[in-house]
This record gives structure tokens, C-alpha cells and sequence, in this order.
């Protein structure tokens, strides 16, 4: 399908079109009734049916000068009417072939995607998480149904499926078996089960983050395979405790500080094998704390401390 400003560019040239054969009207109006002397009815009725060339014969006999005359609106208006139909199926297949063109470059650069992100739905907590992955330059497609999106994600250049989000060959296309994360963020709890169902039967190991609006419904996700369920409501209610308490804790973890912030990531060992038998000291880093594979946390471990497969170490990386 053509852009959003499509449909526009065609009105424009239809405009264009429209206002130059009212202007020849006018002018052939005006002209037979300077050269002919004819009544208004007359020579607009002469106009109309020489420039659409209806063929209905004259209304009156003509002399030389009327003759020319007519010569000259016929030219002039098979040439505006031919004009306006070239432009306007031009810029529809423009739209057409464009859009097309796009579309299958877009789908070729979402099939080379591997190890990637999938966010389901573009409202506004599926877009703040695609700003938050773009900044981390983690590669991403977005699922969502709604035409009208269409613009807003081209313009955030961003990769896209304008498809349901709760079909499975819509997922299979946006690379569910090959990607590393998906994120539910449907403001519908019922689609959110039903996506993290689909997606976990396609690919075990896929990390799942949904989106919960109901208390209830968390416990559905986890059973569906969500590996972590978010209320937002509830998320952005604990961030305003903390700042309340310890603003100057929250503003050294907060990314919106900038420069200000701290760099606190996540590396699970099992991703890295050489690092498997290794001491903590050796990480890039400093190590704030090491879950294990049974879930025991070890804050601020000490550097002989030895990391095994299936932990998940905490890495404070520094200032940015």
C-alpha cells in the first residue's frame, strides 16, 4: 500500500486539474461572447461541449476568428484533461509500486533479523520500549494491527508487521523462532496470554515480558510462560515510592539523567561458556551481585568467587 501522503499528493493534482479547466470555462466563455457576441448561455454551452467534445455541433454558425477560437479550446482542453488523467494514475501507481517496494525490503530486512526483540503492540508502553531498545541498539520488529500507526512508525523508523499480533504465522514472520526477547504490551490481558501461549510453543527458550492492566491476570501470564509480567500501573506506583523515599538513589539508576546515570547490566554465564569455571574478578566490571542457578543471591561477592553455568551476574558497567 501507497504512504499516508499519498491519497493527499493525488487531491493536490486533482486540484490543479479541476481549477484549470474552470479557468478555460471561463476564458471560452468569455471569448465567444467577445468574438461572437453571443448571450452567456450560448457561449458557455459552446465552451462546455467543444472542451469535453461532446460533438453536440454549433450553436450558431461561426466566422473565421470563431473557428480558431474553438481549435484552440479543444487543444487546450483534451491537453489539460489528458495531463490530469496521466499525473493522477501515475502518482497512484507511484504509491502502489512504492509502497510495494518498500514493504518487501522491509520484510527482507525483518527475515535477516536473528537474536532480536519482538514488541507487541505500538501504544504508548510498547513505544516507550522500543525508544529504550533503540537506544540500546537492539535490533527489533514491532507487531501491530493498526493502520493508523503506519506513519508514526515510519517516521520512527522502526521495523514493523501491520498484522494481528495474536496470529502464529504473524509471529513466525516476525522471526519468533529466531529472536531472543518478545514483549506483550496489547492493552488487552486476554491477547496477551493468547501471544505468550503461541510464541512459547514456537520457541522454548524466548525470554517473555508481558504487559498485566488486572492483578489477576499475572499469574495467567506466568502460567502461559511469561517469564516476567509488568503492570505498569503498579511499576510506575513503586518508581514514585522510591522517589519519594530516595530520590537520589532512583536519579543515579535513571537513564533520563544522561551522563549523570549508572550503567547497570545484566550477563547471564550460561550465554558466555569461556567464562564458566572463571572468578568474578575477572569480569569486565564491577559485580554488585550473583544469582545462581538455584536462586541464591550473593551481594557484592568476593573476586575468588567462582562463577558456574546458570548464573546471572549483575555488572555495574559505570558512569556513561
Amino acid at each position: 500500500m501507497g504512504s499516508p501522503t499519498e491519497p493527499r499528493r493525488i487531491v493536490r493534482t486533482l486540484a490543479w486539474v479541476l481549477a484549470a479547466l474552470a479557468l478555460l470555462l471561463a476564458a471560452g466563455t468569455a471569448g465567444y461572447m467577445l468574438l461572437e457576441g453571443w448571450s452567456f448561455v450560448d457561449a458557455l454551452f459552446m465552451t462546455v461541449t467543444t472542451v469535453t467534445t461532446v460533438g453536440f455541433g454549433e450553436v450558431r454558425p461561426l466566422d473565421d476568428s470563431g473557428r480558431l477560437f474553438t481549435l484552440v479550446l479543444v487543444v487546450v482542453g483534451v491537453g489539460i484533461a489528458l495531463i490530469g488523467i496521466s499525473l493522477t494514475a501515475a502518482l497512484i501507481a507511484e504509491g502502489e509500486i512504492g509502497g510495494a517496494a518498500r514493504r518487501r525490503r522491509m520484510d527482507r530486512r525483518i527475515e535477516q533479523l536473528r537474536n532480536h526483540v519482538i514488541v507487541c503492540a505500538y501504544g504508548r508502553v510498547g513505544r516507550a520500549a522500543v525508544r529504550a531498545l533503540a537506544a540500546a541498539d537492539e535490533p527489533l520488529v514491532v507487531i501491530d494491527p493498526k493502520e493508523d500507526l503506519r506513519e508514526r512508525m515510519d517516521g520512527d523508523g522502526v521495523l514493523y508487521l501491520l498484522e494481528d499480533c495474536t496470529s502464529e504465522d504473524v509471529l513466525r514472520r516476525a522471526g519468533v523462532e529466531r529472536a531472543r526477547a518478545l514483549i506483550c504490551a496489547v492493552d488487552s490481558d486476554a491477547s496477551n496470554v493468547y501471544i505468550t501461549l503461541t510464541a512459547r510453543s514456537l520457541n522454548p527458550e524466548l525470554f517473555i515480558v508481558a504487559r498485566s492492566s488486572e492483578p489477576d491476570s499475572a499469574e495467567r501470564l506466568a502460567r502461559a510462560g511469561a517469564d516476567r509480567v509488568v503492570s505498569p500501573y503498579e511499576s510506575s506506583g513503586r518508581q514514585m515510592m522510591r522517589m519519594a523515599r530516595d530520590p537520589s538513589i532512583v536519579d543515579l539508576f535513571d537513564e533520563r539523567q544522561g551522563p549523570a546515570a549508572i550503567d547497570v547490566e545484566e550477563h547471564v554465564i550460561a550465554d558466555d561458556p569461556g567464562l564458566v569455571g572463571s572468578f568474578v574478578s575477572s569480569l569486565p566490571g564491577t559485580v554488585l551481585a550473583v544469582r545462581t542457578a538455584a536462586g541464591r543471591i550473593i551481594a557484592s561477592p568476593q573476586g575468588d568467587h567462582t562463577l558456574a553455568a546458570g548464573d546471572v551476574v549483575l555488572l555495574l558497567r559505570g558512569e556513561r
